[in-house]
């Protein structure tokens, strides 16, 4: 078992190796709008995983997820190598590429938000010209006993 601390900075280490391969190194065009994200290393630093986006070419057009999964699993040998080199740890952790799906959940998120702001804004203009349903202050006043009001014998 190594430190976490030491699981960290490999990590850390990982993703920008992984990072600078794929920018400068790597000529496929599938990975040309990959970004890593992010990486994880497990504990006994025998296993990495690497998170990564890929970009829409166009504000209106999807990313192609599929594309670059398939980029990226072409390139993992290569990108293995890079990081052996790059970081001489004894075994080189074995690559594991996953979609991050951070972004979407943010978007999706913000979606949300903006709904409710929506509905509260709905809901504030609704209120503005209202009137109270009954009397402005129906407790202004205590209650009289009424003589109708059954006695307890």
């Amino acid at each position: 078992m190594a430190d976490p601390a030491r699981a960290r900075r490999l990590a850390k280490r990982i993703s920008t190796i992984v990072a600078t391969a794929i920018d400068h190194e790597i000529k496929d065009p599938r990975l040309a709008l990959v970004t890593i994200t992010d990486a994880k290393v497990t504990a006994d630093l025998h296993d990495a995983t690497v998170y990564y986006t890929v970009m829409g070419t166009d504000l209106d057009s999807a990313p192609d997820l599929a594309g670059a999964a398939a980029g990226l699993e072409k390139a993992k040998g290569v990108l293995r190598s890079k990081v052996g080199a790059g970081t001489g740890v004894r075994f080189t952790p074995t690559l594991t590429f996953v979609a991050d799906t951070v972004p979407d959940t943010a978007r999706h998120m913000e979606e949300l938000l903006a709904r409710a702001r929506a509905a509260d804004d709905a809901v504030a203009r609704a209120r503005e010209n209202a009137q109270p349903a009954g009397d402005a202050d129906p407790y202004k006043e205590p209650r009289e006993a009424s003589e109708s009001a059954p006695e307890d014998d």
